[in-house]
């Protein structure tokens, strides 16, 4: 069913907004605490080394999840409109998102680098199979 399809891609939207809550939730309050100055005149960089690690790996976050899983949201739109919303599709969409949420996780709360990259690469083969299963379904 199509509504099998659309699940993940509405998860992953909701934990984006979740990413954005505890991004915000951890920067407003370090930005107090050291007195960042709000100065838009003034290099992002500049803005950004201020803030510890910690807060702006959340900012980080919110910015990948605003990236690739663009594609996500295109293929899976893509099946939904061909009709090919078989259970592998959904299975590998929901393998997706769960990798998105732990690449989160990590990055958020450890940010270890090599782990991150192991979790962002499989997550991006699974999208190339969404995105080459769309293909073969729309040519």
């Amino acid at each position: 069913m199509q509504t099998d399809l659309l699940a993940p891609m509405i998860t992953l939207v909701l934990w984006t907004f979740v990413m954005c809550a505890w991004l915000y939730a951890t920067r407003i309050p370090a930005i107090r605490r050291l007195n960042v100055p709000l100065d838009g005149s003034r290099p992002r960089e500049e803005f950004n080394a201020r803030l510890p690690p910690e807060v702006r790996w959340k900012a980080d976050n919110y910015n990948h999840l605003l990236e690739q899983p663009v594609l996500f949201y295109a293929v899976v739109t893509a099946l939904c409109l061909v009709g090919a919303w078989g259970d592998l599709n959904v299975i590998l969409a929901w393998i997706y998102v769960v990798l998105r949420i732990v690449h989160s996780l990590v990055q958020a709360l450890v940010n270890i680098i090599m782990l991150r990259f192991a979790i962002f690469i499989t997550a991006t083969i699974v999208l190339l199979i969404l995105a080459i299963r769309a293909a073969l379904a729309i040519f």
